[in-house]
């Protein structure tokens, strides 16, 4: 039994030596080889932008939007190439609307009296807004007035900008962002110039196959679209979402499609005055 003992001790003794080299000599020497090939993968970043887009998202979900805003704002300005930037314009985006369309107090905000002889057409020319917006802000099925009403009113300035190859349809309102929709489907012609200055040409609402008007019964429920002047081809046009998973409108031929409640968004903000640029 004494050669098992000395035996077990030499191996104990070797292994140990030959465990210890391989640790202090061949494993740092494979790991500066490693290195200098570039296969050494670094240790994974700290998000130091995570905590900061979390608590805006926090005042967002508190309902206190004008917070939010800003926080969202300075984030963005922070941290322009972060991993959370286009989360964070979608988060901002979603503030700047709830803010438009709710009584929270803004700046661009006032109240108007409905008159004599008042019609929606004509307050939203005059104010320079659109009917579905002054609707939407204030909560009306129809589009019948009466006197004495007091209506708010947003005087938003907007424009868009459509990014091709990003698949975004970008909102500007006095030239600074305010949301981004997200192309779902994009069906344009192969050769497209750099950069395209259009307008918007008319919002359209469809139902069962026909254009259908707002104030009417069978707008509420419409697909809408909105197609551009001066760049062929381009018609924004819905595409079924969860809150319309069944469109009775096909989409046309050529064009580029977002979700349908996206679409009925922003039809709500842009008039046949809205600037569009287009870039790739």
């Amino acid at each position: 039994m004494r050669w098992l003992f000395v035996l077990l001790l030499a191996l104990a003794i070797f292994g140990g030596a030959a465990w210890f080299g391989y640790n202090t000599f061949v494993k740092e020497e494979i790991a500066v080889k490693k290195e200098q090939r570039g296969e050494v993968t670094p240790p994974p970043a700290v998000d130091i932008s995570l905590p900061e887009f979390q608590a805006a998202v926090q005042l967002r979900q508190d309902r206190k939007l004008a917070e939010a805003r800003d926080a969202l704002v300075n984030f963005i300005q922070k941290y322009p190439s972060g991993k959370h930037l286009d989360e964070a314009r979608d988060v901002l985006g979603e503030v700047n609307v709830d803010i438009l369309l709710s009584r929270h107090p803004s700046p661009e905000k006032t109240e108007y009296v409905v008159k004599s002889g008042d019609v929606l057409a004509k307050i939203s020319r005059k104010l320079k807004t659109t009917p579905e917006l002054i609707m939407r802000m204030n909560n009306m099925s129809s589009t019948m007035l009466h006197i004495g009403e007091h209506l708010l009113i947003s005087h938003p300035d907007f424009a868009m900008v459509i990014q091709r190859k990003a698949n975004l349809v970008m909102v500007l309102n006095h030239g600074t962002f305010f949301k981004q929709y997200h192309v779902r489907e994009a069906k344009l012609p192969p050769k497209q110039p750099a950069k395209i200055t259009a307008k918007v040409a008319e919002t359209m609402a469809w139902k069962g196959g026909k254009r259908v008007g707002i104030g009417s019964k069978e707008y509420l429920g419409s697909t809408r679209w909105i197609r551009l002047a001066g760049a062929a081809g381009y018609t924004l046009y819905s595409v079924p979402d969860a809150a319309h998973p069944n469109l009775d409108q096909p989409p046309p031929p050529v064009g580029l499609g977002l979700a349908a409640t996206d679409v009925e968004e922003l039809s709500s903000l842009v008039n046949n005055r809205t600037p569009v640029t287009i870039i790739d």
